[in-house]
């Protein structure tokens, strides 16, 4: 039986302790209702039905998904072990990796199997018998667990129970998993991307890292090649990361926040809701279409307007990616810009207009300073955006590691470079691959400094404008 069919089920079996644990507190309140005894029935504590149904709901799916969540975990090693404890007791040798001999054996055609090689074929029905076996066990196994704990909480269901309490704390727990999991999430990204960085940095030193001015990750497979000396200086790759998002911020922050300033204070109502839409179909646009942009319009007429002035433009470079990206996020700044604005109470525009300030003076004055908070944020979601981005880098900035501030040359990031690390098959025991892991780190360092500041910058002026 299939995952859908088993939590079709398992959501048919809950629905009905749902329905039935309701239904039986119903039945008894009706009948202590109809008691002539006021005494007992100002004993009672009512609560409401449905909660009892909720709880009964809960004891019938809540441990089948777990038991079910734990089968799934540990299925898929307990049949390769069982396969290859078969493949050993059959003296079936493989000359290739075990793993991509296990991914060919799983990809089989039943219908097509002529022709192939007949230990294959062996291994191919053993797996075969071993997933149906685990299947059926499953199935067998989460359903009967289903079907004791809806009869188990079908009895526990009495108008005693504290349903409502154990209804709220199950959503308390489940609120909690929630959050944890979030947390967790980011904790284990961050020790993944720590370790390896840690088993880089114990190939090449820090220093050489952090203050090294040439990049040339590629290394050679035998020690006599040209490239037997890769450098790992990431001074150039984040020299470029912060050209192109300063250039796209330049582009990005004042035309987000005047864009923002038009719509909340100056643009009539059914010309804002007509603007505000389109604005942000900017945010929806895929960044590799914002590449193709970049690369066949923009970066050929920055390159022809340069000409024309005897500057010398690369064809692909940091201003063209820059301008493209500043584009691309516009709407973070202007939305975010515009929301908080608006939020700003009515009474501090007209107590300044009372005083005698001009609307501009009162947009600079009051305004702006009122909802600096919340136009930092917008800005900072916009600055981790263009840091992130890789596409519009890719096909408009390209890959070369150039130490320069000039916008008009070419340069590369650091998401590029670890695009380009990570691309492919890659053995994660190279300084190279390995590289890509402190990239990672020190891309999360230098966001996190900008969230710092951002946060002092918020609370600062809460503090004052509140």
């Amino acid at each position: 039986m299939t995952i859908s069919a088993i939590l079709f089920l398992l959501v048919l079996l809950a629905a009905f302790s749902f329905f039935m644990g309701r239904q039986k507190v119903h039945a008894v309140y009706l009948k202590q209702r109809q008691n002539s005894d006021l005494d007992v029935r100002l004993r009672v504590k009512f609560t409401l039905p449905k909660y009892f149904g909720y709880v009964a709901a809960l004891w019938s799916l809540v441990p089948a998904l777990l038991v079910l969540m734990v089968i799934e975990i540990v299925d898929e090693p307990i049949i390769t072990k069982q396969l290859t404890n078969y493949m050993v007791q059959s003296n079936i040798n493989i000359e290739e990796n075990f793993d991509l001999y296990l991914n060919e054996i799983q990809n089989l055609d039943v219908n097509h199997i002529e022709g192939i090689d007949p230990a294959k074929v062996k291994v191919f029905e053993k797996f075969s018998d071993l997933n149906s076996i685990a299947s059926t066990a499953k199935s067998v196994v989460v359903l009967a667990l289903a079907i004791l704990m809806t009869v188990f909480g079908l009895k526990k269901i009495t108008v005693d129970l504290p349903a409502r309490q154990y209804f709220e704390k199950a959503i308390e727990i489940i609120l909690l998993l929630a959050a944890s999991i979030a947390v967790l999430t980011t904790v284990g990204i961050v020790l993944s991307v720590l370790f390896e960085s840690i088993r880089f940095f114990g190939e090449i030193p820090v220093v050489d890292f952090m203050f090294g001015t040439q990049w040339s990750p590629q290394t050679a497979i035998r020690p006599d090649q040209v490239g037997s000396s890769a450098t790992f200086g990431a001074v150039p790759l984040f020299i470029g990361t912060m050209l192109i998002s300063f250039v796209a911020l330049v582009v990005a922050v004042p035309l987000g926040l005047m864009s923002a300033i038009f719509l909340s204070e100056y643009a009539s109502s059914k010309f804002r809701s007509f603007a505000k839409p389109v604005l942000e179909i900017l945010a929806g646009i895929p960044t590799v279409v914002y590449g193709f942009f970049a690369a066949l319009t923009v970066a050929p007429f920055i390159r022809q307007l340069g000409e024309s002035v005897g500057l010398s433009v690369a064809s692909e470079s940091a201003l063209a990616a820059g301008l493209v990206m500043g584009i691309m996020i516009i709407p973070f700044v202007s939305s975010l810009a515009d929301d908080v604005i608006s939020a700003v109470p009515q009474s501090m525009r007209e107590g300044s207009l009372g005083l005698g300030a001009t609307k501009s003076e009162t947009i600079i004055k009051v305004l702006i300073p009122a909802a600096l908070p919340g136009i930092v944020g917008g800005v900072l979601l916009a600055a981790s955006r263009a840091i992130g981005e890789t596409m519009i880098v890719v096909m408009a900035a390209g890959l070369a590691a150039n130490l320069t501030v000039n916008p008009l040359n070419a340069v590369t990031t650091v998401t590029v470079q670890i695009v380009t690390l990570l691309t492919g098959d890659q053995e994660f025991d190279s300084a190279k691959t390995l590289a890509a892991f402190a990239l990672g780190l020190m891309l999360f360092l230098t966001t996190l400094v900008l969230n710092v500041i951002a946060l002092y910058v918020v609370r600062k002026y809460r503090e004052q404008y509140d």
